[in-house]
């Protein structure tokens, strides 16, 4: 199956609030980084065993280990969780960043180092998530 299959599939297997979310993130994510590379984690290790929630991933960022080793991984993500709907933002060198930058404007958010979570789009500013995307992905320009 296509990533693309694969992506819209994992979006229409959500509840109809989250399906609608996860569509209009999609689109978000896609109309800000046009042409990236897309990603599909299914969740499953090499045992296939469950062990994380399925991610859909957009652009493409370099993980660099301190031992020298490096891994391509995506740069912005989205997942559905149990209690609503995460954005990972990876490449961040301060940790503090997001939350400082733009944690109280974002509405109701739990933000941490990468990740911004919330219940549903409309408990949230999404211009201001537009902006945090945009300025990451700016800031390492790498899509």
């Amino acid at each position: 199956m296509k990533i693309e299959d694969q992506i819209i599939s994992y979006i229409e297997s959500q509840s109809e609030i989250k399906k609608a979310d996860m569509f209009t993130l999609h689109k978000l994510i896609m109309d800000t980084l046009p042409n990236c590379k897309l990603w599909f984690l299914d969740g499953k290790n090499e045992e296939n065993k469950i062990v994380s929630n399925p991610n859909i991933g957009y652009g493409n960022y370099t993980i660099k280990y301190a031992d020298g080793k490096t891994k391509q991984f995506y740069q912005v993500g989205i997942s559905a969780n149990t209690t609503g709907i995460s954005v990972y933002l990876f490449g961040i060198d301060d940790k503090t960043y997001l939350a400082q930058t733009f944690g109280k404007k974002l509405g109701k958010a739990n933000v941490t180092g990468y990740c911004i979570k919330f219940k549903t789009l409309k408990d949230i500013n999404s211009d201001i998530l537009e902006e945090a995307i945009r300025t990451v992905v700016d800031q390492r320009k790498i899509i």
